[in-house]
């Protein structure tokens, strides 16, 4: 069964994507609607929908206040995914690796067979003979020659 945090995330990115890209909500209805506080709202909005999952998020307080989420746009494949690799670091943990390559799906750039293969590359299982203390600095370039790979 899906946490109730899964389930409001995965229904305002279904808003997003039916408003090509951007939608305006107010956080107690959402919050009556999963019948829920309306911190975890909050919650759900700070945690998954931020800028470095390709969102801007902007918020309005009072009795009038809503919450405006942008899917931001990225121009040209190349130029994402340069600006993805150059912001990325020498190091990339397993989660935030998985969470890089999701972006990928969601923006198109690689199909869900081309990132189960990046997930299941980058993994803590298949670096299992690297020393952990080494395994994020594999990792990040593994996923970056991955992505130079598909043409950048």
């Amino acid at each position: 069964m899906a946490r109730l945090s899964d389930i409001i995330e995965a229904f305002i990115k279904e808003m997003i994507k039916d408003t090509n890209g951007a939608i305006e909500l107010q956080r107690n209805e959402l919050a009556n609607r999963f019948q829920c506080v309306p911190s975890q709202i909050n919650y759900v909005i700070s945690t998954r929908f931020t800028t470095d999952k390709g969102y801007y998020v902007e918020s309005r307080r009072g009795g009038g206040g809503y919450i405006s989420i942008k899917r931001v746009s990225i121009g040209s494949h190349s130029n994402y995914l340069m600006h993805i690799i150059t912001s990325m670091g020498d190091k990339l943990s397993q989660h935030s690796c998985e969470v890089f390559i999701n972006n990928f799906v969601d923006y198109n750039i690689v199909d869900v067979e081309q990132a189960l293969l990046m997930k299941g590359a980058t993994s803590d299982k298949a670096l299992l003979e690297v020393q952990v203390e080494k395994r994020d600095i594999v990792r990040a370039s593994i996923l970056k020659n991955m992505l130079m790979s598909i043409g950048v």
